[in-house]
């Protein structure tokens, strides 16, 4: 397997199309679907849009879904290209392109980043662009999420640690204004609470509030803002403390939410451990070290296989591999897990890679969802690719 070579295939398909591309939840930007009364009723939203996401066919143009620009997915292209930067400075080596080349597409992925901000909120946010609706909540597009938003801010505070631009640290940091002053809270017991998804719900996702928290903390780091401390603190410790008695995370408390799957538990991984690195705190070391036990013995095969759930293996979902490879890296378990990881990385180019370079987005045990989604797929394992760069010396890339 030449790690190298299936990354540069995947680079040049996401420059080619200038990053942008289709989403799994994109149905409702259709322009036949909103030309009809049926854009107003909530069922019919969330028929159409899982219509959409479920079909391994791809419907999108014939009914008028255009390809765009992903806030998120520019945010991971815009980490992925600064982690690729460091790389780079310490290797020496530039076959994936020049220093001066990596530093240009940093700083236009971040302008164009702060160029996408949500407009009327307390600090910057994002959301994504298109209407998206749950079983819980209806987001219309540019609603800022603050999983869009923790994601789009961390990849701002990268730049600037490359490039030193104020601009991107000031706006960065504004975002933490986002969480503290837009989100709502829902309180669990005393002195515990949970951040909503976004300023328009009240919905209480675990790996989404940890997001916020981690956001503060990072926040906390640059500033030292104490209150954006003990909010960070609390978040987590609330988040913890609903932790399976096995190490495992339900995705959130309604009902409809009880599943456990791998992505999300690695979210909440990678948030605890940082969220530690940036407070100071060591109290939620031994929460972490549980679930990343959970972790790695549920969600991969001894062939390297990626398992979306953790009692079943199909769909095989690309964020599951490319969340892995990025859970180890952020957390400094990848050397300890390197021959684990190293399947788990030549199954996913094996199985899910195509000739074009871009990444597949589901296998299923039937007809397999092959779209070459930009933000949930190919932003991903760019992503993916530049975290295992960083942990990795030439020699032994192949």
């Amino acid at each position: 397997m030449d790690i190298k070579k299936s990354f540069n295939k995947l680079k040049t398909y996401c420059e080619k199309e200038n990053f942008a591309g289709w989403d799994p939840y994109d149905g409702l930007n259709s322009k036949i679907f909103q030309s009809t009364p049926f854009k107003k009723w909530d069922l019919a939203r969330l028929a159409w849009i899982q219509g959409f996401k479920r079909s391994p066919i791809n419907f999108r143009k014939l009914f008028l879904v255009p390809k765009e620009q992903n806030a998120k997915g520019i945010g991971l292209f815009l980490t992925g290209f600064c982690n690729i930067y460091m790389a780079q400075q310490e290797s020496g080596n530039e076959d994936m392109g020049t220093q001066q080349e990596i530093l240009k597409k940093i700083n236009y992925l971040a302008d164009l980043l702060i160029s996408m901000q949500s407009k009327g909120y307390s600090g910057a946010c994002w959301g994504y662009n298109f209407d998206w609706q749950n079983r819980v909540f209806y987001q219309p597009k540019n609603t800022p999420t603050v999983v869009a938003t923790s994601f789009c801010a961390n990849a701002l505070f990268n730049a600037y640690e490359i490039t030193k631009n104020h601009r991107y640290l000031e706006t960065a940091i504004s975002s933490c204004d986002f969480v503290v002053k837009d989100l709502q809270r829902t309180k669990i017991k005393t002195g515990r609470f949970i951040f909503s998804y976004s300023p328009l719900d009240n919905s209480q996702v675990y790996n989404a509030s940890l997001l916020g928290a981690r956001l503060l903390a990072r926040g906390y780091y640059y500033t030292s803002n104490e209150l954006w401390k003990e909010l960070s603190y609390i978040a987590a410790q609330t988040i913890i403390e609903k932790q399976n008695e096995d190490g495992s995370w339900k995705y959130g408390e309604a009902k409809v939410q009880n599943w456990i799957d791998s992505f999300h538990t690695g979210f909440n991984l990678e948030c605890i451990y940082e969220i530690m690195h940036f407070i100071d705190e060591e109290s939620f070391l031994y929460s972490f070290q549980k679930g990343l036990k959970f972790y790695i013995d549920n969600f991969f095969l001894e062939d390297g296989t990626p398992k979306y759930y953790y009692n079943k293996i199909y769909p095989i979902d690309i964020h599951c591999p490319a969340q892995f490879i990025a859970t180890l890296s952020r957390t400094n378990h990848f050397s300890i897990n390197e021959i684990l990881l190293k399947k788990v990385i030549g199954w996913t180019v094996e199985n899910m890679q195509s000739k074009q370079g871009y990444f597949y987005y589901q296998l299923k045990q039937g007809i397999s969802s092959k779209i070459p989604y930009m933000r949930w797929a190919q932003a991903w394992m760019f992503y993916a690719f530049s975290e295992y760069f960083k942990n990795v010396n030439d020699e032994n890339l192949d």
